[in-house]
């Protein structure tokens, strides 16, 4: 059974915190615009040492600002949303030196220093088997399900076909499910599975292409926006299947944001991309497991977007990322971002649904 790793934290009595300087702070002049060095952060748990004691940068992502606000607390800020007037924390080093250290072995098990120097197979391929991977995902997924919140993050591929947009809507009606983010290609692709059974005009059942199947989508979008809204097509369509449809009828948040080649688009489709972020990472602060499945750059995105830690009713814990995809070359990418803590699983997204599916209903069972 799932159990939930010990966050060790660092031994503040030890001289090297002891002797360590607060940190140095500067004001910000201009809206948007910080001091010059300025601390950038990482995906780790990052402490700061002010008036002579250590505190924790709890909600925490990468490459932003902290910001010291005027009741003693922190807050990690992206750069453009930094006022003029707020305390910004300075320095580049990140051992102490300057009243910063960044935490990167706060979960490490006694045994996972353990490294051989040569040995088959150290990376994550095609060729790799994943089936622990699997089970450890159905047990995290019976936890978080009432412990946690679990969010999808979803490229089209995932409504393409009958089985696996079966799956995801399962998954969610069973409450593994607790937040969406997606672009306007999985919401305009699944809807149309569920109002003409295509997708970008092929079956779903049997990926036939149909004759001017190629103006379902579009015909779909053109329904949709003369609704007005998602929720009102569904309603006035009678749709009762599919993966945003569940979303829906189960008050699952959802974040669709625009791309520079999209159609109509969803009227609930954020053009900003700088709103899109912004959205995306309100739900993403509440995330304690993200699974991306085949969308290379909301996977990206979001991996940037949450730090491998959160702090629950006064516990950090960590935050576990999947990254699936059929390229090696998208999950190579997260991790070439920075994004370490990701699980990456090379395989059809489709089938990494249905298993998922199946696995966690085993529990149920």
């Amino acid at each position: 059974m799932f159990t939930m790793p010990k966050y060790h934290q660092p031994d503040f009595s030890d001289v090297l915190f002891t002797d360590a300087p607060d940190v140095k702070t500067d004001l910000c002049e201009t809206d948007g615009v910080v001091p010059e060095y300025f601390h950038s952060t990482s995906m780790f748990p990052e402490y700061f040492k002010i008036n002579g004691k250590w505190q924790l940068a709890e909600e925490s992502r990468m490459d932003s600002c902290v910001i010291i606000n005027e009741d003693g607390t922190l807050s990690v800020v992206e750069q453009r949303n930094v006022k003029k007037g707020q305390c910004v924390i300075l320095g580049r080093s990140e051992n102490g030196e300057e009243g910063i250290y960044v935490h990167t072995g706060g979960f490490r098990s006694e045994d996972s220093a353990f490294s051989d120097k040569f040995a088959f197979r150290g990376n994550r391929s095609r060729e790799t088997s994943f089936a622990k991977n699997y089970d450890q995902l159905y047990e995290l997924l019976n936890y978080e399900k009432d412990h946690g919140m679990v969010v999808v993050v979803l490229g089209p591929a995932c409504a393409f076909d009958y089985d696996s947009r079966r799956a995801m809507q399962y998954l969610i009606e069973k409450g593994y499910i607790h937040g969406l983010l997606a672009g306007n290609a999985l919401a305009t692709h699944d809807l149309e599975a569920a109002y003409f059974e295509t997708a970008l005009g092929q079956d779903i059942y049997h990926q036939k292409s149909q004759v001017n199947g190629h103006y379902n989508h579009l015909d779909v979008l053109n329904k949709v926006r003369r609704c007005g809204s998602i929720p009102a097509f569904i309603e006035q369509y009678k749709i009762d299947n599919g993966i945003i449809y569940a979303c829906v009828k189960h008050n699952i948040p959802f974040v669709l944001t625009s791309s520079i080649r999209d159609d109509g688009p969803m009227p609930e489709v954020i053009a900003d991309a700088y709103e899109g972020q912004t959205k995306m990472r309100e739900i993403l602060k509440k995330a304690t497991t993200v699974i991306c499945m085949a969308t290379q750059l909301h996977t990206i995105a979001s991996g940037n977007m949450i730090p491998s830690f959160r702090v629950v009713d006064g516990i950090v814990r960590p935050v576990y990322f999947y990254a699936v995809d059929i390229s090696e070359f998208v999950t190579n990418k997260l991790a070439d971002r920075g994004s370490l803590s990701a699980v990456t699983i090379v395989t059809n997204v489709q089938d990494f649904i249905n298993n998922v599916a199946n696995g966690v209903q085993r529990y149920l069972e």
